[in-house]
């Protein structure tokens, strides 16, 4: 305490005034330094050493003067400090394929100075191991006798720090800043602070390929990349707050815990206030006060309630209202003040659906795997993550799973304003080495980890749910089951499940929700539809099912996306990719390909979220993803690359039809018909809003390619709750008014409102097949082919069921999944084809230069013929697209001048004979009619025995595994996380 001491009576007037003047000035300073808290930046310029032989604690490295400089925040590659790339490097993350160590064309990118990696993204320089950083402080002489704390917020991953020559502790966080008391250690003046950071996978194993440590994705960065300070506070201080929302009773529970750091014991008041700030409706409480006591040396917790009045906000994703509660610690001496950022609202389950404040609300969520190819790190800013969700929020979606991860508070901060409901994890897929359950130190670190990260981000309004990491092996369901019930006696703020998870995974019956897959994804080894959904499939459970990546649906790379790699990442995976699709004589197609298999992803995103939204009951669904994945491969499974940027083949208004909070459905049974039939659809509605639509109209039209409007009518006016296939109507359309090959559209609109949907259909003419006596069919390249085509004849050869060259690659309809690397090329290998739409040929065939629905019965199961022998500029009419691991010029359906003939080549089974496919024998007739034209004058001769070799000859490169090890044995060093 200040004490002032008595004066004498004979001190004259002018010297008591100064003299009083010198104790206000002293009490003045006092007060400065007890009350207000203070920081000092150490963002900057830091000395620096790589610990490669892991020496430094030996020799004492914190008594040393380290011989290099870095800048924090930011990581070592960002400096370029580090190791070169190559073949040899040790990488975090597991490799499923090693063929690319072995395959022979591959050999110029295994050369040193030309290393390209194509399973992931390459850094600037990569480094795993220990590395100092040490600065010098100046301690304000103000600070002394007060609480100094050092913050690092997201080192990666153990830190040990040294105040001059005394070691202060060891901290090891993935989802929390690392917070050292320094109070002990530093006096003013001149200090040294010395930081030894390791990013070495060692005793607590969290998995190689957990998205918070692997090369997959951030990679295994060694730095320091959010906040660096220090903080002077007051000894006694408010060292945690924890809200929990009564939004029915308009209340909230407050949890105040104040430690008292020193010698003496602690008697004051607190004081609490909350405040919203961020919409145009404003709101406060009253301010209530409570005594408090702490003993020396101790910590005391008390509960308060903060009562709100008739004018409080909630919060959810369409009013993000946020409060800032006030925190004040208060006695004589000390004063400390706290401020809180959270929202009134309550995220429960009823049944087998969550509540957002009592309201039924679905989760249209992506994965986020903690994608930031620039930095090789997350952002730190609230500014950064809010761009992020914006961009998704723009696609329809409400709703962000963090895979194997937790990002920096930022993004709780932003997800709070922007209005999303977030699921990070533990950060730990432990399954490639680790496993739960068995005693390992992932065990008690995953809750060590989640307690973390309810104490720093539990209030934040958007941390609506948690999962404990991903895929899992080992004794999992006694201790996932374990886990949850220990988060929902202690924190009933959120939801919990066990960890996300496939379909093959055991269910963990406590869970409160599933985060599952095996009830999604589309058969399409059928008809097409648009009638089915998944209830039979989630009926089993009882609480709500939420799909566990869906999609993963993969796109072509676009190569245009390389020039945006400027910082410490390089698209090498890319270049490589590019490279070989000019090897293999297709580089000026690239942009085509990307578009092509785009509309492909971008019709398989809108056939499995509507088959979902038409589900009733569903809880919901996390996507992988909206944005690609650079790792595993390369998992081109976006609509957005890596950057959260638009690939230019779909735009959020777009894609935001099939996926909102409010979407029309069609149950259609079939996509194709004959003008002797009659479309028919029942249309049924999702929506998932803040109120009910109220006396809603809905209306359809039904258009031709002109915009003609052939058919329309409305539904009568209704009120509709939030749900899934809510049934609206009927409608029917006769066809016999449809004379020639047609593609239609049905609209479906809630009249009113932006909220609108639509789907393409096909209708033929209900004609028989017969063969132009011009042309000569056969199915088999026969010696009366080769005369027909030297005498100047037309052939149309179906081949269907006789390639040789190209028959290791297997078509589906459905494009690539995920990637051909990751699952050792299995099928299917193609990812959608190009079509020369505006060829003749596909004159009475109406398509686009994409894969559409129409194609189904064409393209599914279809052999494919590998071109390798043929002209390099030799373009097929239809060219199934590649995985670009391969790169193979293929075709479905071509054309060739052959002779003095020319012909017409399907491995398709187009024909006369062909039943029950009328897109198979529509577009046999267009070509037919082509062939039968003045216009059939293909652009290429071949000879006779290139065609014919297709049918006899394999290929000449085949995919060879290497090795059926999952993950690869031959890698170097692909063994370094298991345990033995």
């Amino acid at each position: 305490m200040f004490t002032t001491f008595p004066v004498e009576p004979k001190i004259k007037h002018k010297t008591m005034k100064k003299y009083n003047y010198v104790c206000l000035l002293l009490l003045a300073l006092f007060t400065l330094s007890s009350f207000k808290d203070e920081v000092i930046n150490l963002e900057g310029s830091w000395h620096f050493q790589m610990d490669r032989n892991d020496e430094g604690v030996t020799e004492k490295w914190y008594n040393k003067n380290l011989s290099d400089e870095i800048h924090l925040p930011g990581s070592m590659a960002e400096f370029l400090k580090g190791d070169e790339i190559t073949l040899k490097t040790k990488w975090t993350g597991s490799i499923y394929d090693s063929s690319f160590y072995f395959i022979p064309r591959l050999q110029k990118y295994r050369e040193p100075g030309n290393i390209h990696i194509p399973f992931w993204l390459t850094p600037a320089k990569h480094y795993v191991g220990a590395a100092w950083y040490q600065k010098e402080v100046n301690i304000p002489a103000n600070w002394k006798g007060q609480r100094i704390l050092l913050r690092l917020e997201r080192a990666h991953i153990e830190t040990r720090v040294w105040v001059n020559e005394k070691e202060v502790g060891l901290q090891n966080s993935l989802v929390a800043p690392h917070i050292y008391d320094l109070s002990a250690f530093l006096v003013p003046g001149k200090q040294r602070i010395s930081i030894r950071i390791e990013n070495s996978i060692k005793k607590i194993n969290v998995g190689p390929d957990s998205h918070s440590v692997t090369d997959h994705t951030q990679g295994n960065w060694n730095g320091i990349i959010g906040k660096i300070n220090l903080e002077s506070a007051s000894p006694v201080y408010i060292d945690d707050v924890q809200i929990f929302p009564d939004v029915k009773n308009r209340k909230a529970r407050v949890k105040i815990t104040v430690n008292n750091s020193t010698q003496n014991n602690f008697n004051g008041k607190i004081a609490i206030a909350a405040k919203s700030f961020n919409t145009n409706e404003s709101d406060k409480t009253q301010e209530i006060f409570s005594p408090i006591s702490v003993s020396k040396l101790g910590e005391n917790t008390i509960e308060l309630e903060l009562p709100f009045g008739k004018g409080m906000l909630t919060w959810d994703e369409f009013d993000p209202a946020l409060y800032n509660l006030e925190v004040k610690l208060a006695s004589k001496d000390i004063k400390n003040t706290k401020t809180v950022q959270f929202g009134m609202r309550e995220f429960k389950i009823e049944g087998n659906r969550f509540l957002i404040n009592g309201n039924p609300v679905f989760l249209r969520g992506t994965v986020h795997n903690c994608e930031f190819p620039l930095t090789g790190y997350p952002a730190t800013t609230v500014e950064a993550w809010e761009i992020i969700f914006k961009k998704i929020k723009s696609y329809g979606l409400n709703h962000v799973r963090f895979h194997s991860w937790c990002p920096p508070e930022a993004a709780f901060i932003a997800a709070d304003k922007v209005g999303f409901y977030l699921q990070p994890e533990g950060p730990s897929w432990p399954n490639h080495g680790p496993k739960i359950g068995l005693g390992q130190p992932v065990d008690k670190f995953l809750y060590d980890e989640t307690t973390r990260m309810a104490k720093e981000y539990g209030n934040y309004a958007s941390f609506t749910m948690l999962s404990a990491g991903n895929e899992p092996a080992g004794n999992q369901v006694k201790y996932l089951n374990e886990f949850v019930d220990f988060w929902k006696a202690k924190d009933n703020r959120r939801v919990y499940t066990g960890m996300s998870v496939g379909g093959s995974w055991p269910v963990v019956p406590n869970a409160e929700y599933q985060s599952r897959g095996g009830v999604r994804g589309l058969n399409w080894n059928k008809t097409l539809e648009t009638e089915s959904d998944f209830s039979s499939g989630i009926a089993p459970f009882k609480v709500p099912f939420v799909a566990h990546e869906i999609g993963q649906y993969c796109v072509f790379p676009n190569f245009e996306e390389i020039q945006k790699y400027k910082g410490v990442y390089r698209a090498k995976n890319f270049e490589m990719f590019r490279q070989d699709l000019e090897d293999h004589h297709m580089g000026n197609q690239s942009k085509d390909f990307l578009n092509a298999s785009g509309k492909l992803q971008v019709l398989c995103y809108k056939n499995e979220i509507e088959k979902i939204l038409r589900t009733p009951g569903y809880g919901g669904f996390q996507m992988l993803g909206l944005q690609d994945f650079p790792g595993q491969g390369t998992a081109l499974v976006g609509v957005l690359d890596a950057f959260f940027q638009e690939k230019g083949y779909v735009t959020a208004k777009e894609y935001s039809r099939f996926c909102n909070s409010t979407v029309p459905l069609a149950k259609i049974p079939k996509f194709v018909y004959t003008n002797a039939e009659t479309f028919k659809a029942e249309i049924v509605l999702f929506h998932s809003g803040k109120t009910p639509l109220q006396n809603a109209v809905i209306s359809w039209t039904i258009k031709n390619e002109k915009g003609n409007v052939l058919s329309s009518g409305n539904f009568d006016s209704k009120t509709y709750e939030n749900g899934n296939g809510i049934f609206v109507g009927n409608l029917s359309f006769l066809l016999t008014e449809i004379k020639e090959a047609s593609k239609l559209k049905l609209e479906v609109k809630v009249n009113g409102t932006e909220f609108a949907n639509d789907w393409d259909f096909w209708v033929y003419p209900d004609k028989k097949t017969e063969i132009s006596p011009s042309i000569y069919y056969t199915t088999v390249l026969d010696e009366k082919s080769r005369e027909v085509l030297n005498n100047g004849g037309k052939v149309f050869l179906n081949a269907s069921g006789k390639v040789v060259k190209g028959k290791e690659v297997e078509m589906h309809f459905l494009p690539v999944f995920w990637n051909t690397s990751w699952f050792k090329m299995r099928p299917p290998h193609v990812t959608g084809m190009l079509i020369q739409d505006k060829s003749p040929a596909f004159g009475d065939f109406p398509t686009s230069f994409h894969s559409d629905l129409q194609w189904w019965d064409i393209q599914n199961r279809s052999q494919v013929m590998n071109l390798e022998d043929f002209p390099f500029d030799f373009r097929p009419l239809v060219q199934p697209i590649d995985t670009w691991f391969m790169n193979r010029r293929l075709a479905l359906v071509f054309e060739a001048q052959v002779g003095k003939g020319k012909i017409i080549v399907s491995s398709a089974n187009l024909g006369p004979d062909v039943e029950n496919k009328p897109a198979a024998k529509q577009l046999f007739l267009s070509l037919q009619k082509y062939m039968d034209s003045d216009q059939f004058n293909p652009k290429n001769n071949l000879s006779f025995e290139v065609i014919q070799d297709i049918f006899v000859s394999p290929s000449k490169e085949i995919f060879k595994t290497y090795t059926k090890d999952s993950p690869d044995e031959l890698k170097p060093n692909s063994n370094q996380n298991k345990v033995k």
